[in-house]
């Protein structure tokens, strides 16, 4: 507040302005203090010039010199003043309409000093905030869907730690350090949970914390290296355990938003939004190399640490598991990929029955695509076909060599059950979507002629 000055009065002796003539009319008991503390309120810079400048001051004083005149003609009450609760001498009953409105101007005199010294009282303490109303916080129908949709799925998201073994090389001291973190999600109340394959990777020990920083030990149910899958196990009391919503990915459409829940760089939780950028991309795994097909592209930010958090629907379902980003720095770069559940839920549903996923194998090995096309070749050239596996036992050829060290081709893989085949990722495709014990047709190069042989096909040797 800007420091107030007292202006000169000219119609006062001493040069001064003020509320009353010279010689002051005594205040009552009641409105001594209010009056004296109210003489330096509500500067007014722009007041007309004869005026008083404390105005407040002006009818106060007035309201007091006529209080005290009327006071004087009035007739005393049978109660002494000196014990009269009242600072007038009789009681309102009893006044006539004349004395009723001096009365009235006295009250209102009064009040308004009143009023004056609490804005007075109220301006030394803070008047900027004293009157300051905080209004609720107002947030869009969008931002409350989000904020509702992270609320209820963020408990199903956990934190898992990789600690591998360590041995000291001065003390040769056996230690458990934490090579890795990564997330994953509560996929029912048994304690089952999802991640991807490559965050436990070489651990020797895992650990989980739930969203309330509790942490369980966990045991490794089974994983799907092909596929990038792991399910664990933590023995966790089910109020502890809130299963996420799993949803569909068959019928998602490029533009809808997705949501992404994880702990990227170690922080726990984190929630990053975005939309569908594309469908049915494929990407390999980090494992095997094998292709993983009908993958969802995003460009909802996924880091290191987000791999094996679940990829939400905007009504909070589940619809992916982030696996991969595509990105020269290693951070993200607006492209991110995450596994369809329709895929993972398949995965799941045989890891937690069999402990294993029993996929069907052809048994060969294959030469690079890369290898292939500098031959002019399309296909898959079979580099080995193991005697005891199927291939092997339908009779396809394995590339060898022939006495004088020369290379001898071996079969070339050109369709299967009629569906034609131009690289590994193809062939891939088309065992993904056969059963093991089912005989397929394969088509095969031999030389300068083709031929079609009938294959069994069988599960891989460790998962038999």
């Amino acid at each position: 507040m800007p420091h107030i000055h007292s202006s000169p009065n000219p119609h006062s002796a001493g040069g001064r302005r003020g509320c009353a003539p010279s010689t002051p009319t005594p205040l009552p008991h009641h409105m001594a203090a209010a009056s004296s503390s109210s003489t330096a309120c509500f500067f007014s810079p722009c007041s007309p010039p004869r005026r008083p400048r404390h105005f407040l001051r002006h009818l106060a004083c007035a309201a007091s010199t006529k209080s005290a005149a009327a006071a004087s003609r009035s007739r005393s009450l049978a109660l002494p003043s000196s014990l009269s609760p009242l600072p007038w001498s009789r009681w309102p009953g009893e006044l006539v309409p004349a004395e009723a409105g001096r009365l009235l101007s006295s009250v209102a005199g009064s009040l308004i000093v009143a009023l004056a010294s609490a804005a007075l009282i109220l301006g030394d303490a803070g008047a900027a905030s004293a009157f300051v109303v905080a209004t609720p916080r107002k947030l869009q129908a969008d931002e409350v869907a989000t904020v509702r949709l992270f609320q209820e799925n963020t408990p199903s998201v956990v934190y898992i730690t990789n600690l591998a073994v360590r041995q000291d090389a001065f003390t040769l001291d056996v230690l458990e350090v934490p090579q890795g973190s990564g997330s994953g999600f509560v996929w029912d109340k048994n304690g089952h949970v999802v991640t991807n394959f490559h965050v436990i990777r070489g651990a020797s020990d895992l650990r989980v914390t739930l969203a309330d920083q509790s942490v369980y030990e966990a045991q490794v149910v089974g994983f799907d290296q092909d596929k990038d899958v792991a399910v664990l196990r933590i023995k966790a009391p089910k109020d502890k355990l809130r299963p996420i919503p799993v949803g569909v990915s068959a019928d998602l459409l490029v533009g809808q938003k997705v949501y992404a829940i994880g702990n990227p760089f170690g922080l726990d939780h984190t929630l990053t939004t975005g939309v569908i950028s594309g469908l049915r991309r494929e990407i390999s795994s980090a494992a095997t190399g094998r292709p993983i097909q009908d993958v969802i592209q995003t460009d909802a930010a996924i880091n290191p640490g987000n791999s094996g958090g679940p990829l939400l629907d905007s009504s909070g379902n589940l619809i992916g598991v982030n696996t991969a980003i595509y990105s020269p720095s290693g951070a993200s770069s607006g492209v991110g990929f995450s596994i369809p559940v329709d895929t993972v839920g398949g995965i799941v549903d045989q890891l937690i029955k069999f402990g294993k996923v029993t996929r069907p194998i052809l048994g060969i090995k294959f030469a690079p695509d890369q290898s292939v096309e500098q031959l002019g070749l399309s296909g898959v050239l079979v580099l080995d076909a193991p005697p005891n596996g199927p291939a092997g036992k339908a009779g396809l050829q394995s590339t060898k060599r022939d006495a004088y060290g020369r290379l001898i081709l071996g079969d070339i893989i050109t369709s299967m059950n009629g569906t034609k085949i131009t690289n590994g990722s193809d062939l891939y495709r088309i065992l993904d979507q056969c059963k093991v014990g089912e005989t397929v047709t394969v088509e095969v190069l031999r030389g300068d002629h083709k031929e079609k042989i009938p294959v069994i096909l069988e599960p891989k040797p460790d998962e038999s």
